[in-house]
């Protein structure tokens, strides 16, 4: 309930707190049972829109996100026997989900306790310590407050003074906020072309969508001559503008060409790209009016047995009907330096890559000035997945100092400035073209800088507080059995046997 649509945030440190005391007390060997109840409650609920892929899809990722929680359920079983067990417990929370946001496959950051800080006061916090550092402070808060709960006499003043510095920790960016950098500004626009009948199916009259956004396009063109609207530096396009491969297509390519050139500026389109007969690349192609296709983005996190099929060999449309949808495998990217857009260094995002640290991390870290999403959430326009993913694009743009401008198929589009403002937002299953006038940063924030240190040190940490408490509790477990065991009564024959034999009839 602490995520989109609720949105009570409020709930995490109690939520968290919940979490260590139905483990505390526990052995390793129970402790997973709470932990994975815990999994359960949340991660169904949480992406309880996975149902618009499939039940099946929706109880098989919720059920292996879940496990998640049963391992930490058993970590954190051990890890509160140590003195200074929150700070132990916060570390451990945050390598869970470092883990599960890498792994199995490209791993699944969705439930991050920090996604759940928007128009909060500790999401201004993001810009120094990340997304990861911010779930540090929320699982330090929790484990705090289950110990202030539990303490008594001096440890329970302890704990209150601990979590009165978290609190300050966390909220002092509120008053004393990071400012980014900006050495000029530009006039970006996003279309938002919509999709035909139902709004769910982006393949339903694929063609039809393309020509959406061709039409919007045009139609900004005829804004922007009249002088009603600023021309724009470049144009967005939302992923899946085109699902068939534009330099193969003609129609898609004429389409494309004939926006480009109706505005007169580069347009990011979002195309799926072939690669081969068994491949496809989901792109974000920058296409000028003239000379055509230059810079392009793959997409970093394609989406297993959503984009690609792992272990397909295992796997054929005739036993696994729904996986037979998905012909070709998506291949994943990994261009780290930003698009070039008529002069401007842009960083870009499709869908899901906006949930990862790396992708983003690594574009900033080589200077880009801006950031955009390209997005196709009609799958899951009737559900709160897009609420969800907006609110994830809203904390991206705090954590990296940077406007971002989110171009989507249906909703949700908007632009968004580096506090995380939304300046214009785009409604729900409409056609619609945002033009805005965004800044371009310079320089990055400290989170940037951080990286995944934060991340590898919460491991590092989780498994020397594993170490330190396990092998000397094997070690005094070891030495109670064995001066616990009755000793041997020693014969006479061998108690003498060193001194002289005993006279017949003595003692």
């Amino acid at each position: 309930m602490a995520f989109e649509p609720v949105a009570a945030a409020v709930l995490v440190p109690f939520a968290v707190a919940g979490f260590a005391l139905a483990v505390r007390g526990l052995g390793p060997g129970r402790g997973w049972i709470p932990g994975l109840a815990f999994g359960v409650a949340f991660y169904f609920v949480l992406i309880f829109w996975m149902r618009a892929v499939g039940t099946d899809a929706w109880i098989a990722l919720s059920g292996i996100e879940a496990l998640f929680y049963g391992l930490l359920g058993s970590v954190t079983a051990v890890l509160v026997r140590r003195r200074a067990w929150p700070l132990w417990f916060a570390a451990a929370w945050v390598s869970m989900e470092v883990v599960r946001s890498s792994w199995p496959f490209s791993g699944m950051p969705w439930g991050r306790l920090a996604f759940a800080t928007v128009d909060t006061p500790v999401a201004p916090a993001l810009a120094y310590v990340g997304s990861t550092g911010v779930s540090f402070l929320l699982a330090l808060s929790g484990g705090l407050l289950a110990h202030l709960l539990v303490s008594r006499g001096r440890s329970r003043w302890v704990a209150v003074g601990a979590l009165g510095v978290t609190a300050v920790v966390a909220t002092a960016p509120a008053v004393m906020p990071y400012e980014p950098r900006i050495d000029g500004h530009t006039t970006v626009a996003a279309v938002q072309g919509n999709v035909p009948g139902n709004g769910d199916d982006i393949l339903y009259d694929f063609r039809q969508v393309t020509q959406n956004h061709v039409d919007a396009t045009v139609a900004l063109a005829a804004e922007v001559s009249t002088g009603a609207v600023a021309r724009p530096s470049f144009v967005v396009w939302p992923e899946n503008s085109t699902a068939v491969d534009p330099f193969t297509d003609v129609q898609t390519a004429d389409g494309i060409r004939t926006a480009s050139s109706a505005i007169g500026v580069p347009i990011l389109v979002g195309a799926l790209v072939d690669a081969g007969p068994t491949h496809v690349l989901n792109q974000g192609i920058v296409w000028n009016p003239g000379t055509g296709a230059a810079d392009r983005y793959t997409k970093w996190h394609p989406v297993p047995y959503g984009e690609y099929i792992p272990f397909r060999r295992f796997f054929n449309g005739k036993n696994f009907g729904r996986l037979a949808l998905i012909p070709r495998d998506m291949l994943a990217g990994t261009r780290t330096e930003p698009l070039s857009i008529a002069g401007i260094r842009v960083a870009d995002a499709i869908c899901f890559d906006v949930a990862y640290d790396d992708g983003l991390y690594a574009q900033l870290g080589n200077d880009a000035q801006l950031v955009t999403v390209q997005t196709s959430n009609a799958t899951f326009i009737h559900t709160s997945q897009i609420d969800q993913q907006f609110a994830i694009s809203r904390l991206r743009a705090i954590e990296l100092g940077r406007w971002v401008v989110v171009a989507a198929t249906n909703g949700i589009s908007g632009i968004i400035a580096p506090d995380g403002t939304v300046v214009d937002r785009a409604g729900i299953r409409t056609r619609d073209v945002l033009v805005q006038q965004v800044g371009l940063g310079t320089g990055v924030t400290p989170a940037v800088r951080l990286g995944a240190w934060t991340g590898r040190v919460c491991l590092t940490l989780t498994i020397l507080g594993l170490l330190l408490t396990l092998v000397p509790y094997r070690r005094r477990q070891h030495r109670q059995r064995t001066e616990s065991s009755p000793r041997r009564e020693v014969p006479v024959s061998v108690a003498h046997a060193e001194g002289p034999a005993p006279e017949l009839g003595e003692g």
